[in-house]
């Protein structure tokens, strides 16, 4: 549940401006979920949100521009210890398997990691694809995403 509200929280604020965390919570409302103040606030904590102000003078959520940090590999290996099924390479792909509507958050903040060797991701309601620059960097990368899920 909670990856999956988190995946939704990613995906409302790139979709339209979220200025409070009461507009996130409508928001959220309107697509299903149910959450508290609390809640929301530990998730804009936890996906390192931060507000930016916008080009009509008022402010949004945003993703931190942040790359890595201190909570980059906790980040990482929360949302794949909950979320993700199983992960396989294909020459220089990587399809990762996820419980049902978490693929998007998962491929979302891979992006935002500066992972290396990873060019892009593509994200289904359960499957994520991660195109790698070659076949040594998508099996380094599954590998890693094994050693996480033990």
């Amino acid at each position: 549940m909670k990856n999956a509200r988190q995946g939704e929280i990613l995906k409302i604020i790139q979709s339209k401006d979220v200025e409070t965390q009461d507009q996130l919570l409508e928001e959220l409302r309107l697509r299903g979920f149910s959450a508290t103040q609390a809640t929301i606030s530990r998730d804009i904590k936890e996906l390192r949100m931060v507000k930016e102000l916008t080009g009509n003078g008022g402010y949004r959520y945003a993703l931190s521009e942040r790359k890595r940090g201190a909570g980059t590999d906790t980040r990482l290996r929360n949302i794949f210890k909950e979320g993700v099924v199983s992960a396989d390479a294909a020459q220089n792909i990587v399809v990762v398997r996820t419980m049902p509507g978490v693929a998007s958050g998962v491929c979302l903040a891979l992006d935002g990691m500066d992972i290396s060797g990873m060019v892009g991701s593509l994200a289904g309601d359960d499957t994520g694809i991660l195109i790698m620059r070659d076949s040594a960097s998508a099996q380094q990368f599954v590998n890693e995403i094994h050693k996480l899920l033990k």
